[in-house]
């Protein structure tokens, strides 16, 4: 049996998802092929249900829990110290950033979710996510929301930093903030979701467990970070919540999405559906 695990072209995917791709652990008949592409496009397809198994934001989930389960392994989450990053060209007070045009990656990424439950009439402009740091520093929006690596590159093109939505989210809640998740389809079964789950999660401890040779691997998808900031990066989002959400974890995931609901940004109550 083949399946398509769709996820970003981001180190930390990469790492993760390295022993499946290079079959360093047994997964009996299952085979994975691997489809490529940014979060917000990986977000979309899921709403057709187009892949078995697929990176997605939990912001998302909110409209894939009718096909898609959230598997217990796999996510990415914003520790109290680091989360998707609000930058300026010039410094800005938190009021300031309110009234002008913000860059996002995508209306179903979770910084998008973020950014509305801080500043709920902030405009907004989607654009690719990497092409957003420049966006800022050229002047084409005033300010934008950076994901992947650009959270630890934006000083480079002399960008501000006016607001870390994972420190922002850990003080109002002391919870990380739940930023991505893999998803498996329901119509698979309960018997082959177990499966997968169980291949997904034994590829991130191979990962760790090995993390020299699948850092080699993920600094090709790292947008030219050396090895240090890649090794930073990927440690960011893959960890101990990779492995397993936790209770922490889970409630946070709860919370966000309650949250976005209880605001109206998510037009309805979603009760998250973990398996694996």
């Amino acid at each position: 049996m083949t399946f398509t695990v769709a996820h970003s072209p981001d180190a930390d995917d990469a790492f993760m998802f390295y022993a499946l791709a290079h079959r360093k652990v047994d997964t009996g008949d299952r085979r994975y092929e691997h489809e490529l592409n940014d979060i917000e496009t990986l977000n979309r397809w899921a709403l057709e249900g187009r892949y078995e198994v697929t990176a997605v934001s939990i912001h998302a989930y909110a409209y894939l829990a009718d096909k898609y389960a959230l598997l217990s392994a796999g996510a990415s989450m914003g520790e109290a110290n680091y989360g998707p990053r609000l930058v300026a060209r010039r410094p800005m007070t938190l009021d300031e950033v309110k009234g002008v045009t913000v860059a996002v990656p995508g209306t179903l990424t979770s910084a998008y979710l973020v950014l509305k439950l801080f500043a709920p009439d902030v405009e907004t402009v989607v654009m690719p996510f990497d092409t957003i740091p420049e966006a800022v520093a050229t002047g084409q929006v005033e300010a934008g929301v950076l994901i992947h690596e650009a959270q630890l590159t934006y000083a480079e093109q002399a960008l501000t930093l006016v607001l870390d939505f994972g420190k922002w989210w850990y003080d109002r809640h002391q919870l990380p903030l739940p930023l991505g998740g893999n998803v498996v389809r329901r119509d698979l079964g309960d018997e082959l979701i177990a499966h997968i789950g169980a291949d997904l999660k034994a590829s991130i401890q191979y990962a760790l467990a090995h993390r020299d040779e699948a850092l080699d691997y993920a600094l090709g998808f790292s947008g030219g970070l050396d090895r240090g900031r890649g090794d930073e990066f990927v440690g960011m989002y893959v960890n101990d919540r990779t492995v397993d959400y936790g209770d922490e974890g889970r409630e946070a995931v709860r919370r966000l999405l309650a949250e976005g609901a209880e605001r109206g940004i998510i037009p309805h109550a979603v009760t998250p559906h973990f398996v694996g």
